[in-house]
């Protein structure tokens, strides 16, 4: 993962942490002074899209096992059950909801539902997407549409309808998961890449209107992951060469602890061996 902590040394007396400290003074989110201080996850309210597989589900159980009540939003609604039911037996409840977060609808939905049965919502993560990989000339306009309705307009909906909510507390955090894709391109992927690289954008534009208001918002532009979405679809890959999902889903839950002061825009984790980024 590429995530490093600065240490701060010299030659005064001050120690290293008296110095941070002192630096983190005065430093506002919103309204309200940032503390020098981690965040803790446990009781706070997460909506997690795509929540049944891959990132989502690794996303979901290390939320809940840091103590999160997480609502755990999928199309599949028969996997997500199943998924709830696995991690409830083993101590680690999640709640489901339905939803086709490409539909405006349904999409806010999720998020008032959210509020509804937590009475808040302190965490939005847009994960879920989906992909249609074929040449330019066999792609079809609904095909088109339903990757850029999954993986842009969707994350854009949930953001917009979780946002006006945490602008009323003063706080939360949203986290919008993009890809490599965002950055560079390869054959038969137009689709994915417009709506990745759309989303990145977005989240970048989200982080500067929001962060006055006290609302963190981070772009995670994974490399390749040993997730179905990838490996159902490209069997031959070399599994050596991807990230486990939870390692990804370990580096999202340290930003999402991060002091009040300080907000990540945009990371990038990659794994150590993969060859199709620097």
């Amino acid at each position: 993962m590429d995530k490093s902590d600065d240490d701060l040394s010299g030659g005064n007396t001050r120690t290293p942490t008296a110095m941070h400290t002192g630096m983190q003074k005065g430093m506002q989110t919103g309204a309200q002074a940032g503390a020098d201080v981690s965040v803790p996850l446990a009781g706070q309210a997460a909506l997690v899209t795509g929540g049944a597989s891959g990132l989502g589900a690794a996303l979901c159980r290390r939320l809940a096992t840091c103590g999160v009540r997480v609502m755990l939003a999928d199309l599949k609604a028969a996997k997500a059950t199943a998924f709830a039911r696995e991690l409830g037996d083993a101590g680690v409840p999640v709640d489901t909801i339905a939803c086709d977060i490409g539909d405006t609808g349904q999409a806010e939905h999720a998020v008032q539902h959210t509020i509804d049965r937590y009475g808040c919502l302190d965490l939005l993560i847009n994960n879920a997407g989906t992909d249609v990989t074929c040449s330019l000339g066999e792609l079809e306009v609904s095909q088109w549409d339903r990757v850029l309705r999954t993986n842009l307009h969707g994350p854009f909906v949930l953001a917009r309808a979780a946002a006006r909510y945490m602008m009323g507390r003063g706080h939360g955090q949203i986290v919008n998961i993009t890809s490599t894709a965002a950055k560079r391109a390869w054959p038969n992927a137009a689709a994915y890449h417009a709506s990745k690289t759309g989303l990145l954008a977005l989240s970048h534009a989200l982080h500067a209107e929001l962060r006055p208001a006290g609302i963190k918002v981070t772009a995670v532009v994974c490399g390749g992951m040993a997730t179905p979405f990838l490996l159902e679809r490209f069997p031959g890959l070399d599994r050596t060469l991807l990230q486990e999902p939870d390692s990804v889903a370990l580096a999202i839950c340290d930003i999402l602890q991060l002091p009040p002061g300080t907000v990540v825009p945009e990371i990038t984790i990659l794994p150590m061996r993969e060859t199709s980024w620097p």
